[in-house]
């Protein structure tokens, strides 16, 4: 799937969304062009008690670059009388297996993509930047929240507080020590930023359908990246609830994810066969979709099956349903039999917990 400037508008931008997943119930959302429509969208959408108690961690990455003291915003935010310009500079968006965007700027090209980790709440967004003539400066301003995905911080005040290590991040929002976020970015600098609150974020598909659109956000700092003319850099940048984050290696992340899913693929035979007369993109398409659905319970050590996102958990009526598709069609019938198992087990006993429901 690839859209171009050329077929591109702002309208269309926003109407079109994609999803990454970490296999534990988290995921990664937003439009192609990086606005945020709907309350469940962000970059970090992290289960607390995997995959339940979904928060929203990182709501955006806001970038812009400066080119001679002239700067560039290359984000789209949506306020309710105010929409940002960075999708001008967007030349494509592309996803197979992860988003990729595309901005150009003058002669300067920015290519980002951005992945999760498997089954942990870490997402990565790795930047190539090719600057032939001029040096710049690359400015990364995370927009983030500490909330569940059901509910917003409309007039909301947020009480932070900061620890900084070199270029890491400890974030502590609204005294939840219990919980930290991390940052991490793989060089330049962090300016730590004194009550910065994004103001009302406007989600039209909330107001589509009848609820509150608008939120605050904090922007607890921003990342300086100083690159040269001439020469390619690459430039990660990290949200992650591991304490170990400087440790994350974001393009051994990406080669990881891109191994699994080929490999899932390539498992189903479905692809290149004769008796297959599908285009094989959509082919690929449909397997890589099922497998955001498959998600692990760490504290049963057991695997299930989401119903959908970004509202729903596990019901076991949406499982049975579902499980020829996800599970046998793919060829992954170990799971398919672990959560069958599990069901027949459950029922047998009269344990109905949340994620076996209305079976």
């Amino acid at each position: 799937m690839k859209y171009e400037k050329k077929n591109l508008s702002l309208k269309s931008a926003i109407e079109k969304e994609w999803i990454i997943t970490n296999g534990i119930g988290g995921y990664s959302s937003s439009t192609i062009c990086g606005a945020n429509t709907r309350k469940y969208h962000g970059l970090l959408i992290a289960p607390l008690t995997p995959p339940g108690r979904r928060f929203l961690i990182l709501s955006k990455l806001d970038e812009s670059i400066e080119i001679c003291q002239k700067k560039y915003n290359l984000y789209t935010n949506i306020c309710k009388n105010y929409i940002s310009e960075g999708y001008q500079y967007l030349e494509s968006f592309e996803k197979n297996f992860l988003p990729i965007f595309t901005y150009k700027i003058e002669d300067i090209t920015i290519k980002k993509i951005i992945c999760m980790e498997e089954q942990k709440n870490s997402v990565c967004i790795h930047y190539k930047i090719n600057s032939p003539k001029n040096n710049i400066k690359l400015t990364l301003a995370p927009v983030m929240n500490f909330r569940d995905f059901h509910t917003m911080n409309t007039n909301h005040e947020f009480n932070l507080k900061q620890e900084k290590k070199d270029r890491k991040a400890k974030i502590i929002i609204d005294g939840n020590s219990g919980t930290p976020i991390y940052t991490y970015v793989s060089e330049g600098n962090y300016i730590e930023h004194i009550q910065d609150t994004f103001r009302n974020m406007y989600y039209i598909e909330e107001e589509k359908r009848g609820f509150f659109p608008e939120e605050n956000h904090c922007v607890p700092g921003r990342y300086e990246i100083e690159i040269e003319a001439g020469k390619e850099k690459e430039v990660t940048f990290i949200c992650s609830l591991e304490e170990n984050i400087e440790e994350i290696q974001a393009k051994e992340v990406i080669n990881h994810e891109l191994k699994r899913l080929n490999k899932l693929i390539q498992k189903t035979e479905l692809v290149e066969t004769e008796k297959n007369k599908l285009p094989q993109q959509l082919i690929k398409d449909f397997i890589i979709a099922t497998d955001n659905f498959v998600v692990y319970r760490p504290s049963f050590k057991l695997h299930t099956i989401i119903a959908g996102y970004p509202w729903f958990l596990d019901w076991g009526r949406d499982a049975l349903i579902s499980i020829e598709g996800l599970l046998l069609v793919t060829k992954r019938y170990d799971i398919a039999k672990e959560i069958l198992q599990t069901m027949t087990r459950d029922i047998k006993f009269g344990l109905v917990p949340n994620r076996l429901f209305w079976v």
